[in-house]
């Protein structure tokens, strides 16, 4: 797919050039600490604005000025510490991918050969451990495992070295280097201990050990990351690799990327809908759940719109392409999900730099731990201070504090958008789980948003029959308003079409005004009739508007500068789910507000059929944001759910602001979720997958924490004058190849979360 790599160009304060933002998948990197490293040497890097590299899903996104340097110089400088962009532009994912799994291959088969070299060697080390050659014999069995199938930490290590830098690949080099080098020595130079009354003890086995256990740890930890990446390879899995276009009277198949638009495509029976597009003949049914989110599929005829990756069910059409590439709803999607598993939560940073110095940290303790062992360690205090060092630094894990919080947003942005939750950022579904204040717009969010107009009543009898109608067409043809739709919708039943204005104004909030034949005519609410001197008028239709409000219908008026033409009630029914998803709401703790630009009778109506105690009526855009304000003033941590372009500013100032998915474009780019349902119980449910999220990275913080906190000080040997024991090297290895299993298993466990 086109513009995987997703690129925004945009000026930043400060700088009067053009600053490139583009997300690169990173190859090679195999630890938390490798995160931290390239995002240091990117963020250093001479035209480099800023940089942020995700562990979990192995991407850096990185903001430069092209005019300083380019990609390929991004690329060269973490070329030097030993790693990798793929600046593919086509289906760099794919690239990714397939790098990834050359390199699983071959991690398989490492691990499986240092595993069977490794069992000779221990079983020596432990029962033969006097026979004759053994020493030489282990030697030569973990030979190949150190330094041959273990020989991408030391490279890694080499590289990392150069730059005054230190990863987990460090940890490992330095760790069973020198092990097998003491060993060799002691092998090939017994008499060295034995004319001081030493025996020369070697650690063939722990060091062969440790390197299969961490192979394997590797192993399944790229098994493991691989699943919690599960929801977007689903998306990315639903638009075809190839597309039947029309070529005169032929059918011709070509790649998808290839596609252009304009061109005709042929969908047959069955088949997924490439791009976005408009059906130019034939009839359908589509099954659009995976946009829509609701299971009945949606009849399609001539003129109406199909969309990438939904479902063709039985009937065959042709379409013309409007929206290729990354234009298409579905690409925007999978480009939403990428950036939100590559964000990175607050709490994350906090990590980073736990990250960034924990390997320093580690290797300055095995030294303090060799240094103390040989100050006090007697006749065998080089042996021990040896052993104990190299287990401090096999068993340290920066890994596992490195996954903690990435693999459990990533899988918790992958479980919300199964879900029709659409998450943009780490940072709100971090913070969704706070809420405790909720503001819901009316129209769209708690109805239909579909209003119908139920009745249109000419207050005075129009002198040209077919002008003053006309008139409201056009008036009402030109507003962005859904209700306004409606209006026009009614109508155009009736045979009525549009004339052309003098003028048009918006009037937000309050409605639309316009000119014909030197006459200003006006559409709007009573707040408007006020302002232009009307109110009175208003008052004599007191009562045909209180039934109709009383009937939860919105009313509007038709008029000119000196009276009222017509009145219109439109009514806009509750969603079935509105007062459920409400409910759900307030048993948990939240308090649920309604803000309506409708006056304050419908509103009422509207309020109490979903169980709702406080709300706003006839509000303006300001009212919305000034609320969302007001209870932050309060300690309030609140989220907006909106879908219009009223809704944006309330939207831009809540904690956690909410578009469904069917509302206005400047709604969902406003947002941080976008519900791509009209159900309102994805908002309780979004919420839910926030806290549960939340429960799962603090879970795995606790144990990455404390297995580094009880596993460092065991293996430096503080259980020794207790109870004379000492951690085994290999031991060590498996527990640190298992810390970082643990975590994304944790992680994954979010997947079976019923929301």
């Amino acid at each position: 797919m086109e513009a995987q790599i997703t690129q925004q160009a945009r000026r930043t304060n400060g700088n009067d050039g053009l600053m490139t933002k583009q997300t690169f998948p990173v190859l090679e990197m195999t630890c938390a600490a490798c995160a931290v490293s390239v995002e240091s040497m990117l963020t250093n890097t001479p035209g480099v604005l800023g940089a942020a590299v995700n562990y979990a899903n192995q991407s850096a996104t990185v903001e430069y000025d092209p005019k300083v340097i380019d990609q390929q110089g991004l690329q060269q400088a973490i070329r030097s510490i030993g790693y990798d962009f793929i600046l593919d532009t086509v289906d760099p994912q794919a690239v990714q991918a397939e790098a990834q799994q050359r390199q699983y291959a071959s991690l398989k088969k490492r691990t499986l050969w240092a595993g069977l070299l490794s069992v000779p060697v221990v079983i020596l080390g432990m029962f033969f451990m006097d026979a004759p050659y053994a020493n030489y014999v282990m030697m030569a069995l973990s030979a190949p495992v150190v330094f041959w199938l273990g020989r991408s930490y030391f490279v890694n290590a080499w590289k990392q070295a150069r730059h005054v830098k230190a990863n987990m690949d460090t940890l490992v080099a330095l760790s069973t280097g020198i092990a097998f080098l003491f060993s060799t020595f002691n092998t090939l130079n017994p008499d060295f201990w034995h004319r001081r009354g030493l025996h020369p003890h070697v650690y063939f086995e722990a060091a062969a050990v440790v390197i299969a256990f961490i192979s394997l740890g590797k192993l399944l930890e790229e098994k493991a990351k691989s699943n919690t990446s599960s929801a977007l390879k689903k998306l990315m899995g639903l638009q075809p690799k190839t597309v039947r276009i029309i070529n005169g009277n032929e059918e011709q198949d070509i790649p998808i990327a290839q596609v252009r638009v304009g061109q005709v495509i042929a969908v047959r029976p069955g088949e997924k809908i490439p791009v976005d597009g408009v059906v130019e003949s034939g009839t359908s049914f589509v099954d659009e759940s995976m946009i829509s989110g609701e299971p009945v599929p949606v009849e399609k005829r001539v003129g109406e719109s199909v969309f990438a990756g939904t479902i063709n069910q039985k009937g065959a059409f042709r379409f013309t392409a409007q929206k290729v590439g990354g234009d298409t709803i579905l690409a925007q999607i999978i480009r939403m999900v990428q950036e939100a598993q590559g964000s990175k939560a607050p709490v994350q940073k906090l990590v980073d730099k736990i990250a960034g110095i924990f390997v320093p940290v580690v290797i300055g303790i095995a030294i303090l731990t060799f240094a103390i062992w040989m100050l006090v360690g007697g006749d065998n205090g080089f042996t021990h201070a040896l052993l104990t060092s190299v287990t401090v630094l096999v068993i340290a894990c920066p890994c596992a504090l490195g996954l903690a919080t990435p693999t459990a947003i990533m899988v918790g942005v992958g479980k919300g958008a199964d879900n029709n939750i659409l998450i943009k950022d780490a940072e709100s579904l971090e913070l969704g789980y706070k809420v405790n204040a909720i503001i819901l717009d009316k129209t769209g969010t708690i109805t239909e948003g579909k209003p119908t107009v139920t009745d249109l009543t000419w207050v005075t009898k129009p002198v040209n029959e077919s002008t003053l109608p006309q008139v409201l067409f056009a008036l009402e043809s030109q507003s962005e308003h859904p209700l306004a739709e409606a209006v026009v919708a009614r109508l155009r039943t009736e045979g009525v079409s549009g004339l052309r204005l003098d003028g048009f104004e918006s009037l937000t909030g309050r409605g639309v005004t316009g000119c014909y034949d030197g006459q200003t005519y006006l559409i709007g609410n009573r707040r408007l009739l006020a302002e232009r001197g009307l109110a009175n008028q208003q008052a004599k239709l007191h009562g045909l508007v209180s039934r109709w409000q009383d009937e939860a219908k919105t009313v509007v008026y038709f008029a000119d500068e000196q009276q009222i033409l017509a009145t219109i009630a439109i009514a806009d029914p509750v969603k079935q789910t509105s007062r459920e998803a409400i409910h759900t709401l307030k048993t948990r703790g939240i308090t649920v507000y309604m803000m309506t630009g409708d006056n304050r009778q419908t509103a009422e109506a509207v309020a109490k059929a979903v169980g709702i105690s406080d709300f706003r009526a006839e509000a303006l855009p300001a009212d919305k944001a000034a609320l969302v304000q007001e209870l932050q003033a309060k300690g309030k941590v609140v989220a907006m759910v909106g879908d219009g372009i009223n809704d944006s500013q309330a939207l831009a100032q809540a904690d956690v602001s909410i578009a469904m998915g069917r509302g206005s474009d400047i709604a969902m780019d406003v947002a941080k979720m976008t519900l791509i349902t009209s159900d309102l119980n994805s908002v309780p449910k979004a919420l839910y997958l926030s806290r549960r999220t939340v429960q799962t990275i603090r879970q795995n913080l606790f144990w990455a924490f404390i297995y580094n906190l009880i596993g460092i000080p065991i293996a430096a040997g503080v259980l020794y004058p207790i109870n004379g024991f000492l951690l085994n090297p290999m031991i060590a290895g498996a527990a640190m190849a298992l810390s970082s299993v643990s975590v994304v298993s944790n992680s994954l466990r979010l997947r079976s979360t019923k929301l």
